[in-house]
């Protein structure tokens, strides 16, 4: 899944959904750790929600599940902008599922809806990515098994440029000593900029739009994004903007173009583009995102994963489903196959990242990365947050500095409503 602030807030239609019950069918539990679990007492059916992406796998660990313990799974189809808000009305009528797929930055609905139940990983827990499980936690719960980790990076062309930039400054005048028609790609909105793939860089004037409480977890009293530092960025988008660094006229769609034709040697984006680069024949790597205001550039990490449903009538096969297979190495191993994320189980993304150095690089990068707030505050935060940007990288509307201190004065009121 691409992530965007459209796709994070975007919710279509219902969709038509299908329904496989499967029946059990003798095969070996994923990987062997599957199998380390006590099956004894596990009986009846679990239903699970998920996309069509994930479907097949699922499919094949649903089947191992029900050899192995005798409980029926039933998967049941469906869009995946379409699973939160279902999930939050069929719930509570005790006819939503038991087990539902989905991003961690869902988190604060559901738990703020009763919809979720938590997760005991136990010893387990060393085994997961710690932003992963960061992600996860609510209040400081884990309310689910997460399965991939997403995140943005410097995606270099090789053959323009050798060397990784050390910053930004050094990012642009590599890119303009490469001859191309730009020195860098970043794709925005016309309207809304696009606060996801320019967060790095305003986290690296130290603007986080949270800060954090004893638990780790972000403290919505505490809104940090109006400091210094962010009026600072403020600055700094409208020197970009002037520029030409930073054009809301380049969409996302037009800076993937132009990358793939070798328009420019850096383009800031996610794993959901680098197959079109590979598949066009371009030499890349995956640096770590440039800093812009001397601190570290720490892009947001998205996480999904799978639900345990409050409502569950059957939490026992529920939870053994999630932990010890969609939990176990090969589940985690064959979902980042076909969906390109790197896992958030440990052995499964050590084996991926020996495989494939786009997907190391990416991963090296979102060592740094920050869950995306999954409070319900933060829907107050992206309303006001790129129409902001792109006033201040187009050089409209007055002082940068007073731009930025309206926009959190802004948040903070939205919040307290």
């Amino acid at each position: 899944m691409k992530v965007t602030k459209r796709s994070i807030l975007a919710f279509g239609a219902i969709a038509a959904t299908s329904a496989l019950a499967l029946a059990g069918c003798s095969s070996s539990s994923p990987s062997g750790d599957s199998g380390s679990g006590d099956k004894a007492g596990l009986s009846g059916k679990i239903t699970v929600w998920v996309d069509a992406d994930r479907a097949d796998v699922m499919k094949d660990a649903a089947k191992e599940f029900t050899a192995d313990t005798g409980v029926k799974v039933t998967l049941v189809q469906k869009e995946f902008g379409d699973i939160r808000d279902q999930f939050v009305q069929q719930a509570p009528t005790g006819k939503g599922p038991d087990v539902v797929v989905g991003a961690h930055d869902w988190l604060g609905v559901l738990v703020s809806n009763g919809v979720v139940a938590p997760v005991e990983l136990g010893d387990r827990a060393k085994e997961f990515q710690k932003v992963a499980l960061d992600a996860f936690s609510y209040d400081g719960q884990l309310y689910g098994v997460p399965y991939a980790i997403e995140n943005i990076g410097l995606m270099r062309n090789t053959d323009l440029v050798a060397e990784a930039p050390t910053d930004f400054n050094d990012m642009i005048a590599k890119g303009k000593a490469a001859g191309t028609q730009y020195a860098f790609l970043v794709g925005l909105d016309p309207e809304q900029a696009d606060p996801y793939h320019l967060y790095p860089f305003q986290t690296s004037f130290g603007a986080p739009v949270f800060g954090t409480n004893s638990d780790g977890g972000y403290d919505a009293s505490d809104l940090q994004i109006g400091n210094d530092g962010g009026k600072k960025f403020a600055a700094w988008l409208g020197e970009q903007g002037k520029a030409g660094i930073l054009n809301t006229n380049i969409t996302g769609d037009l800076a993937k173009e132009n990358f793939l034709a070798g328009k420019s040697p850096f383009f800031l984006t996610g794993p959901w583009n680098a197959p079109a680069a590979t598949e066009k024949g371009l030499k890349i790597a995956i640096d770590p995102i440039p800093s812009a205001g001397g601190q570290e550039a720490q892009p947001f990490a998205g996480v999904q994963g799978f639900f345990l449903s409050a409502e569950s009538k059957n939490k026992l096969a529920a939870n053994e489903f999630l932990l010890n297979y969609v939990g176990s190495e090969k589940v985690q191993t064959a979902l980042y196959k076909v969906g390109g994320r790197a896992p958030a189980l440990t052995a499964a993304y050590d084996a991926a990242v020996k495989s494939d150095p786009i997907t190391a690089g990416f991963g090296k990068v979102g060592e740094k990365a920050v869950p995306m707030p999954s409070i319900p505050e933060m829907g107050a935060v992206w309303q006001y947050w790129g129409v902001t940007e792109t006033a201040l990288i187009n050089n409209k509307g007055g002082d940068p500095a007073a731009l930025w201190d309206k926009m959190a004065a802004d948040i903070q009121g939205a919040i307290k409503k």
